[in-house]
């Protein structure tokens, strides 16, 4: 069971002294460096797909992610009618919350037995069909028309694809990307927002030399260096989230840790 601790921690990042973390377990920071033991990690898609047909999906969170419900308003900041993207999205009972709330949402996943679940789930009619500018890919749209699901790596989407968007919702995406793919994981999400959005990310932070990742450690160093330079980055809150299951990866702590990356005009 998780220890309900949270810390808040409102203010905008500046690059640290010696570029510490300072996202790390109170007992100790980790240097920016030490997430070099993870540098060169590479999950393929195969593995993913193969997490998916065995069921190996801890991270999948049933009854939806806590942190969202509670700063839902930030990412909607009053505002109705938005379109609202879902990187990685797996099977995220989110999405449907979001649609339920008038929202469009658009999610994309290479795992189409996850995109299935997702709609069979919620008993949510659907159809499929093929991304012309896409070999091999499929959009699964449901009958409302307010859920669209691309099926296909994130890496082939471009906003003259899907557009632009108004909020995203970040969780288990940026942390399982493979390490030396998050710069161009970056440059593709700055160019699917609309000025004025919300990005709400979910990283998580343990020590990298314990567990080879995913989830992957990102420091907040890494944070600002990746989208720094064009939006305004607060972390919002810092959550205990350790589990029996951190507990056999051989880990003694793991925090997730929310930021708001405000794109503004």
């Amino acid at each position: 069971m998780a220890v309900s601790l949270s810390v808040h921690c409102h203010q905008t990042l500046r690059a640290l002294p010696g570029d510490m973390d300072y996202s790390a377990h109170p007992s100790g920071l980790l240097e920016a460096s030490d997430v070099g033991s993870q540098k060169e990690r590479v999950v393929t898609e195969e593995e993913w797909l193969e997490k998916w047909e065995l069921g190996n999906i801890g991270f999948h969170k049933e009854e939806g992610h806590p942190l969202l419900q509670k700063y839902l308003d930030v990412l909607l900041n009053g505002r109705s009618g938005l379109r609202i993207f879902f990187p990685l999205c797996g099977k995220a009972v989110e999405m449907k919350w979001l649609a339920d709330m008038g929202h469009s949402v658009v999610g994309v996943e290479i795992s189409e037995q996850a995109v299935k679940d997702f709609f069979s789930e919620h008993s949510l009619p659907y159809c499929e069909e093929p991304v012309p500018e896409i070999s091999g890919a499929k959009m699964f749209q449901s009958t409302s028309g307010n859920i669209s699901l691309y099926c296909c790596s994130i890496y082939d989407l471009s906003s003259s694809i899907i557009g632009k968007f108004d909020g995203v919702w970040d969780r288990g995406a940026l942390v399982a990307v493979n390490p030396c793919d998050r710069q161009r994981y970056a440059s593709l999400m700055i160019s699917l927002v609309e000025k004025n959005s919300s990005y709400l990310l979910v990283t998580v932070s343990y020590d990298p030399n314990k567990h080879k990742g995913p989830p992957f450690y990102v420091p907040e160093s890494e944070i600002k260096s990746l989208f720094g330079s064009c939006c305004e980055i607060r972390c919002l809150e810092k959550v205990d989230d350790f589990s029996e299951r951190h507990k056999q990866w051989g880990l003694d702590y793991f925090l997730e840790v929310l930021y708001l990356l405000k794109f503004v005009a």
